[in-house]
């Protein structure tokens, strides 16, 4: 797909990232008094793992590898092969036989390593019954989150090679419809506040206004 036509279908996308704006804080809202325990445990966990970015040198070689383990990943998903994974704390890159804007941008809207929180505790909570660690889990999702955060926003201080071949503007809207769609979909997970059809129909009408609002300005 050329470039320019990326462009616009980035800018006919920007409805659609107002739309999902006006919904998280719908959800954010919605789980605010009911969830404190869980506000607090996931600002704690955010909060340890800025004090470690900020205090303690970058662990640089785990997110270059979590960064190039989700390529690979999204590569799977979509039915190809890896043929070869290098990772060191300057950088790495993966030789993969599939490739697409998804696996391309993944890195940068997939938190890799918060998935991989969840897949634990689910694993330990059905095998040793973990409801006892729940304030834990969600601390270290928030310390997970975080380090996804800080991180992708650091390198993309830098060229990225993934960025470039897809057009900034492009990548810039899927970059951040890809961060919220996790974000929307995570918090009524952790929360119990809403039903995720519930959030999606928020998006809908949330996105149907916004272009009312573009239309009635012409």
């Amino acid at each position: 797909m050329p470039k320019w036509l990326k462009f616009i279908i980035a800018i006919l996308l920007l409805p659609v990232c107002f739309g999902a704006m006006k919904t998280f804080w719908l959800v954010v809202q919605r789980s605010g008094g009911n969830a404190i325990t869980i506000w607090v445990a996931l600002g704690g966990g955010c909060a340890c793992w800025l004090v470690i970015y900020y205090m303690l040198p970058r662990p640089m070689w785990m997110y270059v590898f979590g960064h190039e383990l989700t390529h690979a990943l999204w590569t799977w998903v979509f039915a190809g092969r890896v043929k070869k994974f290098k990772v060191t704390s300057n950088g790495g890159h993966v030789v993969v036989t599939k490739n697409n804007f998804i696996i391309a941008l993944a890195p940068y809207f997939f938190p890799i390593y918060v998935a991989m929180v969840v897949i634990v505790f689910l694993i330990g909570h059905l095998i040793w019954n973990w409801r006892h660690y729940v304030s834990f889990f969600h601390l270290l999702i928030g310390a997970a989150y975080a380090f996804h955060v800080t991180l992708t926003f650091h390198i993309l201080k830098t060229r990225q090679s993934d960025i470039t071949e897809q057009g900034y503007f492009f990548s810039f809207i899927v970059i951040f419809l890809g961060n919220i769609l996790v974000l929307i979909i995570g918090l009524p997970l952790l929360t119990g506040s809403s039903e995720l059809v519930r959030v999606f129909a928020d998006w809908f009408h949330a996105t149907a206004d916004v272009l009312y609002r573009i239309r009635a300005m012409f």
